[in-house]
């Protein structure tokens, strides 16, 4: 019996427009959808009248249920593999379900799409013909490493940062590169999309005399 196909299936990031045919043509071909929170992935399946069996695998899962996903897999059956917004594996747990995968001898075929990655590098504005991604910062242990790291890269860095914490992350690197220049992407896609430019003590200026912030932000450090 031969196995089946493990899809990795990137998904919008906001715009629901973004996602792609051939993205759409395997979610209604494949026999269940593996993803983080049902309840987001179930919204956009609706959006396109696709009714499938959704497996949720996230950072909390036990190991028994990506065992049984593989087995699965390997009894005939294909899965996608989708993450909450963009493409599964970059700071998210879709990493693991693809170690296990190859372990087993699963066929995997990317379909790629939508990034926060690349929608932020691609309006850069600076050479980021080689640049750095750091994914989300740790809260404590190995922070003042990573930032010390961010500080002396010859290269542009890129990582994601929560809106509880994008301003004490600009500060923190405006003390070390206060020359340097920065892009900041929030709720990149979405309606209320927004771009920041300037040096990372501007730009923290501008984020902190707002009341709140709401989503994701994507922060883009030039070299100093």
């Amino acid at each position: 019996m031969s196995t089946g196909t493990l899809f990795i299936a990137a998904t919008p990031i906001g715009n629901l427009e973004d996602l792609s045919q051939r993205a759409l043509r395997v979610l209604n071909e494949v026999d269940f959808v593996i993803c983080e929170d049902t309840r987001v992935t179930q919204k956009l399946l609706q959006r396109y009248d696709v009714k499938k069996r959704l497996v949720s695998f996230h950072q909390h899962s036990r190991l028994a249920r990506l065992d049984k996903m593989i087995e699965e897999l390997q009894s005939g059956t294909s899965a996608a593999l989708v993450t909450d917004a963009g493409t599964p594996g970059v700071s998210d747990p879709g990493n693991q379900v693809v170690a296990a995968a190859v372990a087993a001898g699963i066929p995997i075929v990317p379909i790629p799409g939508p990034s926060a990655v690349t929608a932020l590098l691609s309006v850069a504005g600076f050479s980021v013909d080689r640049y750095t991604f750091l994914g989300f910062l740790p809260h404590k242990k190995g922070r003042e490493t990573l930032l010390n790291e961010i500080a002396s890269s010859v290269y542009p860095v890129l990582l994601f940062e929560s809106p509880h914490r994008i301003v004490k992350t600009l500060e923190a690197l405006a003390e070390r590169l206060p020359e340097a220049k920065c892009v900041v992407g929030r709720e990149l896609t979405k309606q209320f999309e927004e771009i920041i430019r300037g040096s990372l003590a501007e730009v923290s200026t501008v984020i902190a005399k707002r009341p709140s912030q709401k989503g994701e932000f994507v922060l883009l450090v030039a070299p100093s």
